[in-house]
């Protein structure tokens, strides 16, 4: 049992307010997203693309769009989740090194994607799997990987360029960190707390949560 690999799955985290903007060496980058590649994929089909933005005033734009939809956000919750949400960083856009868009394309592969008749979603699983690829090759590297979801695809594709027909799955936020938190930042700030896994556990049917 390799102790390295569960070490790196549970020190990964969302990082948001860690990032040194320190320079990331090329080659850590490339063994980063060489990892990400080498994700699983429905039919071999590789849907996937890393679109990586260090243009400052591209970065500015979409540090803007986000706090616009944080501000949205923020406005659907009761004064106490409110208050909760206000001390909560939800991205590190300006302050890490790089951007990575991980994108899709449902084309990719096509017509006959092997193994995607039955489930169209494969393939935007299997660009998940990509994503969760990079994160841990990062963690393993001690860089930190931040992934926003505060934004409007079609702000992202006008913002990026990117054609209609691909979709932008994720924004990730990458570069060195001061450290990584031990706890997640939403559990620390007591918007949600983890549960164990044991759970989220059923035997050969689905059953009722207990409690």
């Amino acid at each position: 049992m390799s102790s390295q690999l569960y070490d790196v799955i549970h020190r990964r985290r969302d990082v948001r307010g860690q990032f040194t903007g320190a320079p990331i060496p090329p080659a850590v980058l490339d063994r980063v997203l060489a990892a990400a590649h080498a994700a699983p994929s429905v039919g071999l089909s590789q849907p996937w693309d890393f679109i990586l933005v260090s243009d400052e005033t591209t970065r500015a734009a979409f540090h803007d769009h986000v706090q616009q939809e944080r501000a949205t956000f923020a406005s659907t919750l009761d004064p106490g989740a409110a208050a909760t949400f206000s001390k909560i960083k939800i991205e590190g856009v300006r302050e890490s090194t790089l951007s990575v868009v991980v994108t899709y394309d449902p084309d990719r592969g096509s017509p006959a994607v092997l193994g995607r008749h039955a489930i169209a979603d494969a393939g935007l699983y299997s660009v998940c799997l990509a994503i969760q690829n990079l994160w841990l090759a990062a963690t393993a590297e001690n860089l930190g990987v931040g992934w926003v979801s505060f934004y409007r695809e079609p702000f992202v594709q006008d913002l990026l360029g990117i054609p209609a027909t691909i979709r932008p799955v994720a924004w990730l936020c990458l570069g060195p960190v001061t450290h990584l938190e031990h706890t997640p930042d939403l559990e620390r700030h007591g918007w949600r707390h983890r549960t164990p896994w044991q759970s989220a556990v059923h035997e050969n049917r689905w059953s009722p949560p207990v409690g």
